[in-house]
């Protein structure tokens, strides 16, 4: 049940968005073998001046801040596969792989409180973590 925020300094279609914002879960879906319905995507345009890039960007219009808030313990093997197919899946839209930075956050599921306000460490999550 990963919580995902997806930073861009332009604004897009409300498709290309949308497009952007399955490519991203698509890839956490594959990498991490969550549910297909378990979406927690949010999308925020911000203005150019609001939101710095990496200076020597050819288009920095384009620059893609993707923040992950995940439960602790995937492989670094799964991690691996997540930036790449990230990253791959962007591409489909124009966006750079070295526009492109992830951000990835674990929590431990006793910090999660979900479903009516239970600890994520109480209840079957219908996944597994360990992958």
């Amino acid at each position: 049940m990963p919580s995902v925020l997806i930073e861009v300094r332009q604004e897009y279609s409300r498709e290309t968005e949308q497009g952007i914002m399955e490519a991203v879960h698509a890839a956490i879906r594959d990498s991490f073998k969550i549910k297909a319905d378990d979406r927690h995507v949010r999308f925020v345009v911000h203005e150019p001046h609001r939101f710095e890039c990496p200076p020597g960007r050819e288009k920095p219009e384009i620059y893609t801040h993707i923040s992950i808030d995940c439960f602790a313990g995937r492989s670094l093997e799964a991690k691996r596969n997540l930036y790449q197919a990230i990253v791959s899946n962007l591409q489909n839209f124009g966006i750079p792989p070295n526009h492109v930075k992830i951000l990835l956050r674990e929590i431990t599921a006793e910090n999660w409180g979900i479903r009516g306000g239970q600890a994520a460490c109480d209840v079957d999550l219908g996944f597994k973590i360990n992958v």
